[in-house]
């Protein structure tokens, strides 16, 4: 009676967990098709959305006007919000097309006839005279007002969002790899029980039956073992020594070595946008670097040069970590260290320090003078530090160690080019070496005093 027993109470047990698995594996088919379907909906409804927002301006062509208006027209209007200029969404609304086309074609003149609106516009804007365009033609304002007049663009982050999460539930027509993993850990769980429950039931049996299980006799534990063999014991003593020596000198020799180095700023710049997309030259903003031994901190003039009129990045430069709110806010923040009120575009006079945070800097024992590399030399900016054009945070790229350096100057090569400084100490050197070209170091560039006096 006692076989019958357990051999009734194993099989309910496994009954019971084939069916909790048929159901689970059910439940999610049944979740991924409804979320496949929703996800198609979603998709079915932007596409909608996307074809009504194409096809809702009969102006002209909205690709044609974005050329036209980055070329002409951004450096004093925004479609969405005031700059130099007012902003451009709406004016066919606020104007009829003929005023907008005299008023492009030549504002001059139609504030010179008294036009009310005119006049309006140009007392408003402090007197800023707007540039005549007479080369454009009807239909190259008709594109450029079927630009600015597309609805405003939701943020990139938000729709990579959206679709990222439409992502994590749906895979694509087949079932979700979440589902697939909960599944096999489920059967695995499953199989573990029903070993344990044939081990103890075996057992059971065994007890039943009378039948004596043998015990495994004890080992020695390998501890024990180990430190018997005195042998053994010293060649790990030997090991671990040169192991624990070899740690610890690479350890200290990386003090004062902040490679990978990548503080916050007080206000976030984006190198990626500015010298990646944008393509503005290191030396437009680090301008003493051509003069000077430091390459310098740019001053929050230099920033105003351009962000008078950039109060906003264009939305495509918005990526998954970083939204166009986001870089919005940071120059705002710049505005309000500079004292710059972009509602009035004056300065308050009340300007804030940014507390920048130095990344690259070497011990006061070494000189480095940025002019005798990116003047004499010709070095770009990227061989010490890295692409710094793709660089969102800026960190330290090279180690700027002592062998860094002097490995660098025994590869680079001299430039002698409209350089007379070198022309006849190159002359008797590479006479000397028997070499056409010399490096730095066989120009002296790897003695002490050239770094340390």
């Amino acid at each position: 009676m006692k076989k019958v027993i357990y051999r009734h109470s194993t099989s309910r047990q496994l009954l019971f967990s084939v069916a909790f698995l048929f159901s689970f594996t059910f439940f999610g088919f049944a979740q991924n098709d409804a979320s496949q379907d929703t996800t198609a909906a979603d998709q079915s409804g932007v596409e909608a959305s996307a074809e009504q927002s194409s096809a809702g301006s009969d102006l002209g062509d909205p690709a044609a006007g974005k050329e036209l208006f980055n070329s002409l027209c951004a450096a004093c209007h925004k479609p969405y919000s005031e700059s130099i200029g007012p902003a451009l969404h709406g004016v066919t609304d606020r104007r009829d097309m003929e005023w907008i086309q005299s008023w492009i074609s030549n504002s001059a003149a139609m504030i010179s006839s008294g036009d009310q609106e005119a006049v309006a516009i140009y007392e408003e804007y402090n007197q800023t005279a707007m540039p005549a365009f007479p080369q454009l033609s009807n239909e190259d304002i008709g594109n450029i007002l079927a630009y600015v007049e597309q609805p405003k663009p939701e943020p990139k982050a938000a729709a990579t969002g959206a679709a990222g999460d439409a992502g994590s539930q749906g895979g694509g027509g087949g079932i979700s790899v979440n589902v697939i993993l909960g599944i096999l850990l489920f059967v695995l769980v499953v199989l573990l029980i029903v070993l344990f429950l044939v081990n103890k039931t075996l057992r059971n049996f065994a007890d039943a039956s009378g039948i004596v299980i043998p015990e495994k006799p004890k080992r020695k534990p390998i501890w024990k073992s180990f430190v018997e063999n005195q042998f053994l014991l010293l060649v790990s003593s030997i090991i671990v020594l040169l192991a624990v020596g070899y740690f610890a000198y690479g350890w200290m020799m990386q003090v004062g070595v902040d490679q990978g180095y990548q503080p916050i700023q007080p206000i976030h710049y984006s190198h990626r946008i500015h010298a990646g997309d944008n393509q503005i030259e290191c030396k437009y903003c680090h301008s003493s670097a051509r003069t000077s031994k430091h390459s310098g901190i740019p001053s929050l003039n230099v920033c105003m040069n351009c962000h008078k009129a950039i109060s906003e990045v264009a939305p495509e430069t918005a990526t998954e970590e970083y939204s166009k709110e986001f870089y919005d806010k940071e120059i705002a923040k710049l505005y309000d260290a500079a004292g710059w009120d972009p509602a009035t575009r004056t300065y308050s006079g009340e300007e804030k320090p940014v507390k920048w945070v130095r990344i690259h800097n070497l011990p006061d024992l070494a000189y480095f003078n940025h002019s005798q590399h990116v003047s004499v030399a010709g070095i770009q900016c990227q061989e010490c530090h890295g692409p710094i054009q793709e660089m969102e945070i800026v960190y330290q790229n090279a180690p700027l160690t002592m062998g860094w350096c002097i490995n660098c100057h025994r590869e680079t090569n001299i430039r002698i080019e409209g350089n007379e400084y070198y022309e006849k100490i190159h002359e008797e050197l590479s006479k000397k070496y028997g070499v056409e070209e010399l490096t730095a170091a066989q120009m002296g560039g790897i003695e002490c005093g050239k770094c340390h006096y």
